[in-house]
């Protein structure tokens, strides 16, 4: 299933918050562009080296031990260098995370994101691939068989890296990269029911992402959304 493309630019939005009583209440369910505009921030202040540090004392654990309700899923890799909550600067049942080498989606990846979106309500998923690869180094580097678990990684990214076949070699990875978002987003998609119909229903919303390794900063696709964005998936930088 080949997407339509999007464009990575800035989305801007605040996030408000109604204190009643000494408790926080939404004043409306955070919409995909507060919930992005939330990321945005914590990345902001972990690229300029001014991160804060989130609440993980005992009290935070134990209201966690009652419940969760993260308020974002991101999909990720696996990478040691690209641990999501800490590069949007955020604390203990914030985010739902799921990584995998590449980000590739398989059935265990799909179900962890159904679980999330399904049941506790997270209604932005961001698909993240990052600067300097290593899965999709090797998916283009790679000419034999790894053995049958690398195998099945290296196939998952192939597609990518076929789409880029053409791209000047310095610029390759990098759109490598960008295309394996794309088709992480769209295999999502085509592979799951769910997800397919809360994005449909307007109930989940999907951004692409890129990160830089040393700058710290992550760029964001416009969303993929209902109804007409349900099969968009293209994080498009080729800068």
């Amino acid at each position: 299933m080949r997407a339509s493309r999007i464009v990575l630019k800035t989305v801007g939005a605040g996030y408000a918050l109604l204190c009643l009583s000494g408790v926080a209440l939404a004043a409306d369910p955070p919409s995909a562009s507060d919930i992005l505009a939330r990321l945005k921030a914590g990345n902001a202040r972990f690229v300029a080296d001014a991160s804060v540090q989130p609440t993980i004392d005992h009290g935070r654990r134990a209201d966690l031990a009652k419940g969760q309700t993260p308020f974002a899923m991101v999909l990720s890799c696996a990478d040691s260098r690209v641990p999501p909550e800490i590069v949007f600067n955020t604390g203990l049942g914030d985010l739902f995370v799921v990584r995998a080498a590449g980000a590739v989606v398989d059935r265990s990846v799909l179900a962890s994101v159904e679980y999330a979106a399904e049941h506790l309500h997270s209604t932005v998923l961001v698909v993240m691939g990052h600067e300097f690869c290593g899965a999709v180094t090797a998916a283009i580097e790679t000419k034999t068989s790894l053995g049958p678990n690398l195998d099945f990684l290296m196939k998952a990214i192939k597609p990518a890296v076929a789409r880029t076949a053409a791209t000047p070699e310095r610029q390759r990875l990098k759109a490598a990269i960008l295309e394996n978002v794309e088709v992480s987003v769209n295999d999502a998609l085509a592979q799951s029911e769910i997800l397919r119909h809360l994005v449909a229903s307007g109930g989940l919303t999907i951004f692409g992402a890129y990160y830089e390794l040393e700058s710290g900063r992550v760029t964001f696709s416009k969303p993929i959304g209902a109804p007409a964005g349900a099969h968009a998936a293209t994080p498009e930088s080729r800068r």
